[in-house]
């Protein structure tokens, strides 16, 4: 958007942890300056114990940045801010302030992200259609369409989740662009209400009333702060992460089939 950005991210920490130390290294000196001590590992170069000791908590610390949303919305917002101080010519913060995360806990909450997000130049009326939204996933996503493909850049829509649980979105990315195109629709009408024939089969899956589908869709940043999900999938985040308060628990009651 023209003064704010949304980012929907899956955090692949299992990945992060498999990596050798030499990939985490290649890695990490894409983003930053090289260390001497990376320096001489990369090259093949002898190291004693000492600096070994030193680099293996170099190399921890790479580890856990590379799989930290801290971490990367840092390099990613630094990088927007020294590009537009140049394009501008100053110098000074670009940004209001510091990002703030929500943890999407289950496909419910995913997906009304998602759509929340995709149809945010919609909303600002920036865009007609959502595949006229420039620098949105939905519009990458709707030209790989014409050629029966899927971006690469982006997570794939793999359908349902299979026994093997493979990476990536668990629905059809047909449905999903049809999700997002009638919830446009129902947002952009005179009218409030929503047309019920032309629904997409996904609402039916998740058990999604059209009423509060297109609630969660619209004001979703508002309805959520923290953690967001089934009632369920909240508590068992409390539980796990040692939190007292169950913030959303209302507001997920009442949008979230159970």
């Amino acid at each position: 958007m023209s003064n704010h950005t949304h980012l929907v991210l899956y955090v692949d920490d299992k990945k992060a942890n498999r990596l050798s130390d030499k990939a985490i290294l290649l890695r990490w000196f894409k983003l930053s300056k090289m260390t001497p001590l990376g320096q001489k590992f990369l090259y093949g170069e002898p190291l004693s114990d000492g600096q070994k000791v030193f680099l293996n908590k170099e190399v921890a610390e790479y580890r856990t940045r590379l799989s930290s949303i801290s971490w990367f919305m840092r390099m990613l917002n630094e990088y927007i801010a020294r590009r537009a101080n140049k394009e501008d010519e100053c110098t000074g913060h670009f940004w209001e302030g510091r990002f703030k995360s929500q943890a999407l806990l289950d496909e419910s909450a995913l997906l009304a992200c998602m759509a929340y997000v995709d149809l945010n130049p919609v909303r600002a009326k920036a865009a007609s259609t959502p595949e006229q939204s420039d620098y949105t996933s939905f519009k990458k996503r709707c030209q790989s369409t014409k050629e029966s493909k899927q971006p690469k850049v982006l997570a794939r829509f793999i359908g349902g989740m299979s026994k093997y649980k493979s990476k990536g979105i668990p629905f059809e990315l047909k449905s999903y662009l049809l999700l997002v195109e009638q919830t446009g629709r129902c947002i952009c009408t005179n009218k409030p209400g929503f047309i019920e024939h032309h629904l997409p089969p996904i609402l039916e899956r998740l058990n999604f009333e059209p009423e509060k589908w297109l609630t969660l869709t619209t004001h979703f940043e508002n309805l959520f702060h923290g953690a967001v999900g089934r009632v369920g999938a909240i508590e068992n985040y409390c539980s796990k992460t040692a939190r007292r308060r169950r913030s959303n628990c209302t507001n997920s009651r009442l949008l979230f089939a159970s």
